[in-house]
């Protein structure tokens, strides 16, 4: 029986804070009354009202639940409680006949459940619908062939009934009782096809072609042929139910597909978004054409649109993601690039990343200059929205996205570049260091681009706001100016940016002189006073006031240097230093040489003379200042050395840098092309559908099964499908001892969000154990979903008891307890068993993850906990040392392979992981082989972890030493 097949089961609600009801409670409760004598007669189910006998009918449902034996009730609830007609007494008897032992020991049906059926015929054929209906449902649980019997024509007339709720529980009625007792409805699947084509409601409808489906597979296709082209006019609960046929249908019998794939087709303009996702799933299994990957595709997008859920739009975009993979389908979707990219109308961040993610992976020549067009929009947009706290976030990613596209297609970078040199200016100074990494690449790349490059960097030089956007800015103009204009426009625009020189002496004066020229002389206006002997007088005043200095009116170059950044000082020499040594290159003219050479030095100079001065906020520092000094030498002895260095040197690195980044992004694309790419091996079976038997045909995967599966949690890994197999494979957790009289250990399953602890216990004494209960209590961020249901234990029985236990954050967590008992018919208190902890570990939330250089240079500046780990261990190689942490810890090691190849003696590398929480988690590994200890010696050294929580710092902090430890030999 399939899961889509269970009924549904009553969950009984017993208050957390009152003991379940004993022996013991309804004691005390009745005055020490002999209890044998009670529970005979229950004098509340014989004399009280409703609401008494309703609460003692409860009572008893959860003494048979903790496993008590009644016998002697039955006949008093057939008597007293059974001919009332009180809804809630209907309701909770449903539940007792359900739970109560129906059958004597050696198997017969007790004599007293006669008259329980008579009861329950007369309920059949009750005027009101409500009773009707509860009690079909109650009869799919029912699996005793005798009492089912003589209700059956009661069931069949309900299927007449003019209420919708009696007719669909009478169809799930017929369903289970011919599923489990074909012999007393033998004509059940002919009687429901003509219930079917003559039934009006959508729900009733539903239910019979669901029973169809399973019970006579061709009667369900013959219905379906007969009203195919009506399918669009049914309600979506049962076009999602003839989704599924035909997607079983067309799987074990192929040859159907052509006949039902047009109604997959129409399907695909149902009115439920729920329908044209599982028709759209299903197209794609059944058909590999093009027009109908297509048309799925489009269904995909349009959901995506539509849908105002943004956890709906990532699922739907996942299965785009998928479809993707398939190398067949890739070029089909190629021609939606540009309306997936409709998809960047939605706010959240994270749809946006995707879209734009699996738009570039999707650009061809064909579309790149529409792509670039949509994205250049979309920057443009970002421009003129009012602030929001994913507008940089989303700027950032569409600069991105705009690089990737150049670098693939060199053609499109002219495009983008004019637009995207606008953002260096931006207040937001990640966006613009992306754009400036971008111009960086492009010119160094892109010989015919440069000019370009040059002259819209100019113009956007004196608007730039950030230091560290200046010093790059700086970089290229000194790097890439090559001509003579260009130079002296360079110079032009620094000469701007510093203001008048020297700096020192004009800020002196101004603060000194500042006074005069910006005094004003206000004279306020005359008021006429009245004198005490009534004649006027004229009264005025002469005020002098002095307008506020403004910060924001100094040159931006000037403002960094007074500021204390004297770092931007140094790039700034460095760049005077190449555009000179150029300029004397291309100039043949020795006063014109002297002349810019002179300019030059005279900056630097006052640079230097500002630095040592007590005017700015921070003094230079030494390094700046060593800089500084070096470049005025140069300057001043221009030797051919010192040139080559200065002009080749430096592209050169950038060249090699460049290229190497280069290699790395193919080589992980290889990598990742390698994976999608499906390799068959010479040996491998071929199997032919028209040899498959059809045994072998229905255990392929059923997608409806495994959603269903998916969605209640129960979703299995493909290499652990036998679940003996992967509880073989997991390891038991002891919780108490042999010789405790309560023997208990447990399994457990970690699913994501949730712990599952599946728990043996066993009573290893002679006696009854009751209300044996276990209780769990958590350390950590974990939380008890729900208290475990107390059981009654017979001698040396056994019992599993099931716990969740919900998951909040990354972090190490333990869960401990005990199991509490009664030991029947003794007089001494609750007995208790104490567990072993179990230790929760963290790597089953981490998982590995990439992020860029800048990313994790300003996660680690922001994250508050460090956790500074020694190196401990034995192994004695510094690569396998890495590898080792990498594998122990889940981690992904960022620092490419070819910075860590070679050997040197020390190693640094960067790890960074990311939970399933969403939780970072970055580490520096910094360690060495102290060679003065000879070749044996371990590796020494420390890893940094940082983290934003205290809890995942620490705990991966303790698992790094833990598998340290276990790395001795």
């Amino acid at each position: 029986m399939t899961a889509a097949e269970n009924v549904c089961y009553t969950l009984i609600n017993v208050p957390m804070d009152s003991e379940p009801p004993s022996e013991i409670s309804l004691k005390n409760d009745l005055g020490n009354c002999d209890v044998s004598a009670f529970l005979t007669s229950f004098p509340p189910l014989e004399k009280g009202d409703v609401k008494l006998k309703t609460e003692a009918l409860k009572k008893v449902i959860i003494m048979i639940l903790n496993g008590e034996k009644l016998p002697g009730l039955l006949m008093t609830i057939i008597r007293f409680v059974l001919p009332l007609q009180d809804h809630t007494i209907k309701k909770l008897l449903l539940v007792f006949w359900e739970i109560v032992p129906k059958t004597t020991p050696d198997g017969r049906l007790l004599q007293e459940m006669i008259l329980v059926c008579d009861a329950y015929r007369k309920d059949l054929q009750h005027p009101n619908e409500f009773i009707r209906g509860s009690t079909l449902r109650f009869l799919c649980k029912l699996k005793e062939a005798e009492l089912l019997e003589p209700l059956m024509p009661a069931i069949r007339a309900c299927l007449e009934h003019r209420h919708s709720y009696v007719r669909r529980n009478a169809v799930l009625a017929i369903y289970t009782i011919y599923r489990n007792f074909e012999h007393l409805i033998p004509d059940a699947p002919e009687l429901i096809h003509d219930f079917l084509v003559n039934e009006k409601d959508a729900s009733c409808k539903r239910n019979a072609f669901m029973m169809l489906i399973h019970a006579d597979q061709d009667r369900a296709l013959d219905y379906l042929s007969t009203c195919i082209d009506q399918v669009q006019t049914f309600g979506d609960i049962l076009q999602l139910v003839i989704v599924e046929l035909i997607y079983k249908v067309c799987h074990a019998n192929p040859s159907e597909r052509a006949r039902f794939i047009r109604c997959i087709y129409n399907l695909l303009q149902s009115s439920s978004p729920a329908v044209k996702y599982e028709a759209a799933g299903t197209l794609v299994t059944l058909s590999s054409a093009p027009t109908a990957i297509k048309a799925a595709a489009q269904c995909y997008i349009d959901l995506i649109i539509k849908e105002s859920d943004n956890n709906v739009k990532l699922i739907v975009l996942d299965r785009l993601i998928e479809l993707k993979e398939h190398p067949s389908h890739e070029r089909v979707l190629q021609d939606l690039v540009m309306d997936i990219l409709r998809v960047l109308s939605t706010p959240d961040l994270e749809v946006r990343k995707k879209t734009l993610q699996l738009a570039l992976d999707l650009v061809s020549s064909r579309n790149v200059e529409e792509l670039v067009i949509v994205l250049k929009k979309e920057v443009i947009k970002t421009n003129n929205v009012t602030e929001h706290e994913d507008t940089d976030k989303y700027r950032q990613l569409l600069v991105r996205t705009l690089h990737s596209c150049s670098v693939r297609f060199p053609d499109m970078a002219a495009n983008v570049i004019p637009v995207l040199m606008e953002f260096l200016s931006d207040n937001n100074e990640a966006a613009a260091a992306d754009v400036l990494e971008f111009v960086r690449e492009a010119i160094q790349r892109f010989d015919n681009l440069r000019p370009l490059i040059v002259e819209k960097m100019l113009e956007v030089f004196h608007a730039i706001k950030s230091v560290k956007i200046y010093r790059g800015a700086l970089w290229i103009l000194g790097e890439y100016c090559s001509t003579k204009e260009d130079i002296q426009s360079v110079m032009t625009e620094v000469r701007r940016s510093l203001g008048e020189i020297p700096i020192v002496e004009s800020e002196i004066k101004k603060e000194a002189g500042e006074l005069k020229p910006e005094e004003e002389v206000s004279v306020s206006p005359a008021q006429k006073l009245v004198t005490e002997m009534g004649t006027y007088a004229t009264q005025s005043a002469l005020s002098s006031s002095r307008p506020a200095k403004k910060e924001e009116d100094r040159p931006p170059l000037r403002g960094f240097l007074l500021d204390g950044d004297f770092f931007v000082a140094a790039s700034l020499a460095t760049t005077l230093t190449k555009i000179a040594l150029r300029y004397m290159s291309l100039v043949q003219e020795k006063k014109k040489q002297n002349s810019f050479n002179a300019e030059a030095m005279l900056l630097m100079a006052t640079i230097l003379h500002l630095g040592k001065s007590s005017l700015p906020k921070k003094p230079i520092t030494d390094d700046d200042v060593d800089r500084i000094s070096l470049c005025l030498k140069v300057l001043s002895e221009c030797s051919p050395l010192m040139n080559d260095i200065f002009n080749k040197e430096c592209r050169q690195s950038l060249s090699h840098m460049l290229s190497a980044k280069l290699e790395e992004e193919k080589l992980s694309q290889k990598k990742e092309s390698e994976k999608r790419n499906v390799t068959i091996q010479p040996d491998d079976p071929i199997s032919f559908m028209q040899l498959t038997a059809k045994n072998e045909m229905s255990s392929k995967e059923d997608q409806f099964q495994l959603s269903l599966l998916a969605a209640m949690g129960n979703t299995q890994r493909k290499e652990a499908a036998d679940p003996l197999a992967s509880k073989l494979n997991k390891v038991v957790t002891q919780l108490t001892g042999f010789s405790d009289p309560v023997y208990a250990e447990a399994y457990v399953h970690v699913n994501q969000y949730d712990i599952v602890l599946d728990v043996l216990v066993v009573n290893q004494t002679s006696d009854t154990l009751q209300n044996c209960t276990l209780e769990l209590a958590t350390l950590g961020d974990l939380k008890l979903v729900e208290k475990p249901s107390p059981l009654t234990l017979a001698p040396h029985d056994f019992a599993n008891i099931k716990a969740n236990v919900k998951v909040a954050s990354t972090e190490n967590g333990i869960i401990f307890g005990n199991v509490v008992y009664d030991v029947s018919g003794a007089a001494s208190d609750r007995n208790c068993v104490v567990l072993s902890d179990i230790h929760i570990d963290i790597m089953d939330y981490i998982q590995p993850a990439s992020c860029t250089d800048a990313e994790f240079r300003q996660m680690w500046a922001e994250f508050e906990w460090e956790n500074k780990v020694t190196v401990n261990t034995n192994i004695i190689d510094l690569n396998e040392y890495l590898q080792h942490i990498l594998k122990s810890t889940n981690m992904k090691c960022l620092t490419p392979e070819k910075a860590l190849s070679g050997y040197c003696g020390f190693m640094a590398a960067n790890l960074y992981a990311r939970s399933i929480f969403g939780e970072d988690a970055l580490a520096n590994v910094s360690i060495e082989k102290p060679i003065h200890l000879g070749p044996e010696a371990p590796v020494t050294g420390h890893i940094r972890i940082r983290a934003k929580s205290q809890g995942m710092a620490l705990s991966l902090g303790d698992k790094i030493n833990l598998s340290q430890k276990k790395t001795s030999l």
